[in-house]
């Protein structure tokens, strides 16, 4: 592998798989299919040779009349972050799966740098090419569109899905609390869905819920605050 995952052929309806579009759509070349946007976690090579964790909203292609991927998938990135600089240097990273909450959480919220590209949560990973093709302005920050361009990928874990609601809120939470600074967003009203998400997650979370919740807590103070609000 050299660089900065989604799986098989078009989801097809048929008495065993379901409707189409329930699982999505599986461009070439990615090891798991992709609906609307599918929350993932990249790694990118920065400058000390280490690897930046991020989290990375990945864009499902449009399909055409017979259901088949129309477009590449596309990532945006908003800002000049560390995801953003090492697209841009580098032409790539590695973009992974993962049910890990814990691991959504440091890469939306901290600084996370490690020193190999697959991190060991990961289910499936692809390496990516990346090139930027759109940018706009919203506010004061310019918004990136990138078409990812899958290189080499693998499973490293199947598992059968399940559903828990702790796990939406924590994921939810994250873009919450990523935008508590940002003036374009109402702090109160971010507060309060903070408030609700935490609540989820103490009432129908797991241990691997509530203690990414807590490196929330831990990495934006969001709970001192709430009380001062």
């Amino acid at each position: 592998m050299s660089g900065e995952g989604d799986e098989s052929d078009e989801v097809r309806e048929s008495e065993d798989e379901g409707p189409r579009g329930f699982e999505g759509v599986a461009p070439d070349g990615w090891p798991v299919p992709l609906r609307g946007v599918t929350e993932s976690v990249v790694t990118t090579l920065g400058p000390n040779d280490r690897w930046n964790v991020a989290a990375l909203g990945l864009h499902a292609p449009e399909t055409n009349a017979d259901g088949e991927p129309d477009g590449p998938v596309t990532a945006r990135t908003y800002g000049r972050t560390r995801t953003w600089r090492n697209f841009d240097e580098r032409g790539g990273g590695v973009v992974q799966f993962t049910a890990d909450p814990r691991t959504f959480v440091d890469a939306a919220l901290t600084v996370t740098e490690v020193d190999d590209p697959v991190l060991p949560s990961a289910d499936a990973w692809v390496e990516v090419d990346v090139e930027a093709v759109a940018a706009e302005t919203e506010g004061d920050t310019t918004v990136r569109t990138w078409e990812l361009s899958p290189a080499e990928s693998a499973v490293v874990s199947e598992r059968v899905p399940t559903v828990n609601r702790g796990f939406g809120a924590v994921v939810d939470a994250t873009v919450a609390a990523s935008r508590l600074d940002v003036p374009a967003f109402d702090t109160a009203e971010l507060l309060d869905r903070l408030r609700y998400f935490a609540d989820v997650v103490e009432r129908c979370g797991g241990p691997a819920e509530r203690e990414a919740f807590a490196r929330i807590d831990e990495a934006t103070g969001w709970r001192e605050r709430a009380d001062e609000a």
